[in-house]
């Protein structure tokens, strides 16, 4: 087989969201082919792995070729509540039995944060590199995953706006994220988890050198802003960097395995009927420092 990857959509994205053939994830990959993938992540950002039978040790074994893999500490389950293992992020609606979680559990609840805008772990003083979610269990409808070029829209700012943005540092926690929605039945325990961390909102590309916005839902302090000014800036941020024009709307089928820049994207997950099962196994490189130690 050869690898090829080609643009979702050519005309309209180029450059964002490709489609990988001509590998098998499922055996062990060359130095070239992680290469060529690697390649491929920094011109697009996000690409796509149709037809990947994988199971949760061959995707591990997928996405270490890429770094150090994260612990799901940013996931409500822990210990013996969780139904996956640590190093995978359990991205569906299920407990450990393999029930479909009640309306009201809190698991649901939480999950539900999805559905905003984000970025994986930039509630962790280390964020997230890449994300690679393999689809097991898809409902019949619904359930898409959408992603927006943070590239692009940084691109996009006109230079005022570039100018006021330069060197702010936000905080991010899952607290601002799950209290969009009403959400805060939080133990003491998880409050000191998900205490607030800092990152720079203009990141730059170790590889590319392109810069690009740093937002998520869990994004709800800028430091030295006042409060309100600054969630009012973060929401027109938000507003700009998600129109139409940066989104690429992914819909999945079975075995789809999908990756994603967090450094350059955000994502969000759209809603589907409750009732159906939508199992998803999440594995989440970890990048290599704290934004404030990287260049700016």
């Amino acid at each position: 087989m050869t690898l090829e990857i080609r643009a979702v959509d050519p005309v309209s994205r180029p450059a964002f969201a490709g489609v990988v053939t001509g590998v098998d994830l499922t055996r062990p990959l060359s130095a070239g082919t992680v290469a060529a993938i690697a390649a491929g992540m920094d011109r697009f950002a996000v690409l796509v792995f149709p037809d990947q039978l994988l199971d949760d040790a061959q995707q591990k074994a997928f996405a270490v070729n890429f770094g150090p893999l994260e612990q799901a500490t940013g996931d409500l389950a822990q210990g013996a509540e969780r139904r996956l293992a640590m190093d995978v992020n359990d991205i569906s609606n299920l407990d450990r039995e393999g029930r479909v979680l009640a309306r009201e559990d809190r698991r649901r609840l939480f999950g539900l944060g999805n559905r905003l805008w984000h970025s994986d772990s930039s509630f962790k003083p280390t964020p997230a590199k890449y994300s690679a979610l393999s689809a097991r269990v898809i409902p019949a409808a619904g359930g898409n995953t959408e992603f927006a070029d943070m590239r692009a829209a940084y691109d996009a700012l006109d230079d005022a706006t570039k100018a006021e943005v330069e060197g702010l540092v936000c905080e991010h926690s899952q607290l601002f994220s799950r209290a969009t929605l009403g959400f805060d039945d939080f133990t003491e325990d998880e409050r000191r988890r998900f205490a607030p961390v800092p990152q720079r909102l203009v990141r730059r590309h170790p590889v590319t050198g392109r810069r690009s916005l740093f937002l998520a839902s869990h994004a709800g302090a800028i430091r030295g802003w006042p409060m309100p000014e600054a969630r009012a800036f973060l929401r027109d941020l938000t507003e700009h960097a998600t129109e139409r024009r940066f989104v690429y709307a992914h819909v999945w089928r079975p075995w789809d395995l999908v990756m994603w820049d967090n450094r350059v994207t955000m994502h969000r997950a759209r809603p589907f009927d409750a009732r159906e099962v939508r199992d998803m196994h999440r594995v989440t490189v970890a990048d290599v420092a704290p934004t404030l130690e990287q260049a700016a």
